[in-house]
């Protein structure tokens, strides 16, 4: 069974951990080593847990996924949407975006997060879950962010914006 909490500044180094070995299938896509999410340091993640806005997904003891949001002139900006590899599959990053969603519900007018244009499984689960794209932002020869928005309450309803 999963549930999902708000990470403590204890979690900080197995949120590291988790979130170094999910990004490393990402760097193999785009062959490219210098992702801020490898690149990020403990103390960077310390800092990021303390100042609040990140969940873990935790199976007994272990923490197995983690998302983070931030809420930026009324949008949440999510980042970091990590599961670890041995646990992809199993629902558990849909369930923290739902969990992430519920969390700014009320305070974001919107919901904004990003992901590289050739991440298929990312963009399906993004747009599975009611994000729609919303632009696309060249980095480099390599690499495009295919940015998403959702709004949490559409013409269908909450959540299905």
């Amino acid at each position: 069974m999963i549930t999902i909490v708000p990470a403590t500044v204890a979690d900080a180094g197995e949120v590291l951990t988790v979130q170094r070995a999910a990004y490393v299938s990402e760097a193999q896509l785009y062959d490219n080593l210098t992702f801020t999410a490898l690149t990020e340091t403990l103390d960077e993640v310390r800092t990021a847990t303390a100042a609040g806005g990140i969940l873990v997904a935790r199976r007994g003891n272990r923490i197995v996924g983690a998302v983070r949001g931030e809420l930026v002139d009324g949008e949440c900006h999510i980042g970091r949407l990590v599961v670890a590899p041995d646990q992809r599959g199993r629902g558990i990053g849909r369930a923290l975006l739902a969990a992430i969603e519920v969390e700014f519900l009320g305070r974001a007018r919107s919901f904004v997060l990003f992901t590289g244009d050739r991440s298929a499984t990312n963009l399906r689960l993004y747009e599975r879950a009611g994000y729609a794209r919303s632009r696309v932002e060249p980095v480099g020869d390599a690499l495009s962010l295919v940015y998403l928005e959702k709004t949490p309450f559409g013409p269908t309803g909450p959540g299905t914006g």
